[in-house]
């Protein structure tokens, strides 16, 4: 079977030498063409809104129709954006096509004419792939849909280079992204402790939060100096702060240190868990607590072996979990069953009518 793959980071610039999952997808069974927006997506730190605009949705609205027009036989998206506006266009269109919806988080279940919009554009979608347990929920409840339509696969990352080792010299502790940081409980543990702390992340994520001395802020440096510090740290950090009707926030952080082999701390919440086993592969703390996270920092700061082991685990269980070997597989399983699983056009056609 013939696959559309429509993902905002294919463009018309890098369409030549882009690529997905799709080389790591096992067999002969399924075929893939990729479909290129017109204008490279932005990057995230140069945006001035944090919603989608119009002429952004007008952009996912041609990605769209270029992927319906083309000849494959289904289509998969990557991320929300590109599968509502697909989804819409069948809608319109009347159209059929299998549709697959990965890495679908929609940061926020908000209510109101969004919500309406959202049920309305991805009552098409198949399948959705999602990168926590608890989104399975959220989503089913907010779009109307069964939760047999949508499933969890750990969000994958390329391998990383290890090029880096610890600062043994100058020893501190790295904090990096920016979505729903819980920076506030961090910058009292590490004051505490008095550690020094290099925190890569955007001006807006820590305004009108008091900074310790014992913590600098590198705004603005670029993808390969974040890996560079999170390889040199003796600790990884990621602090997450719990919010009403936020879905996930924090994986790509957690698996980039676990596929590095950092020893790193995390909040026990946004689907920490489904990534983490707590002592193993790394450590959790309860949200909002101070005194968690200084009991873990402290304990794992002085306990080389320790940090040594969690490491060690981390990097494997990430190459076997979140690798794109592994990812792959997943893909061409959620294929293989959504083609041989499809209900008969006319069934489908009349569903759709009711």
């Amino acid at each position: 079977m013939k696959w559309a793959i429509a993902a905002p980071f294919f463009d018309v610039d890098n369409i030549d030498t882009a690529n997905w999952l799709e080389p790591f997808v096992p067999g002969s069974a399924h075929e893939f063409q990729l479909i290129p927006r017109q204008k490279p997506l932005p990057k995230w730190h140069d945006r001035k809104s944090k919603f989608t605009t119009l002429d952004e949705w007008l952009i996912y609205m041609r990605q769209a129709t270029d992927a319906l027009n083309s000849d494959a036989d289904g289509i998969i998206t990557v991320f929300p954006q590109v599968a509502s506006a697909v989804g819409l266009q069948q809608k319109l269109r009347l159209s059929h096509k299998p549709m697959v919806a990965w890495l679908f988080n929609v940061g926020t279940c908000r209510a109101g004419l969004r919500r309406k919009l959202a049920q309305v554009s991805l009552s098409q979608v198949d399948h959705f792939v999602v990168h926590t347990r608890k989104e399975i929920e959220l989503y089913s409840r907010w779009l109307g849909l069964p939760a047999d339509r949508f499933e969890f696969v750990p969000y994958q990352v390329p391998d990383i280079a290890v090029e880096y080792e610890e600062d043994h010299q100058t020893p501190f502790i790295a904090s990096l992204g920016s979505a729903h940081r819980d920076f506030s409980t961090l910058f009292d543990a590490v004051q505490t402790l008095n550690l020094k702390t290099v925190v890569a992340t955007g001006e807006n994520a820590v305004a009108g939060v008091a900074v310790p001395e014992q913590v600098e802020l590198p705004f603005g440096i670029s993808k390969a100096e974040c890996l560079r510090l999170a390889q040199q740290a003796r600790l990884n950090i990621v602090p997450l702060q719990p919010k009403e009707g936020v879905t996930a926030a924090g994986q790509v952080t957690l698996v980039e240190a676990m596929m590095m082999g950092r020893p790193l701390i995390a909040t026990n919440y946004y689907g920490a868990a489904d990534y983490i086993i707590h002592g193993e592969t790394g450590w959790l703390v309860e949200p909002n607590c101070r005194d968690s996270m200084v009991e873990a920092i402290d304990l794992l700061w002085n306990d080389h072996a320790l940090r040594q082991r969690i490491g060690e685990n981390a990097r494997a269980y990430a190459l076997e979990h979140f690798s794109d070997p592994c990812a792959g597989r997943h893909l061409e399983r959620v294929l293989t069953k959504v083609s041989c699983t499809r209900k008969p056009l006319g069934d489908t056609a009349l569903q759709w009518a009711k």
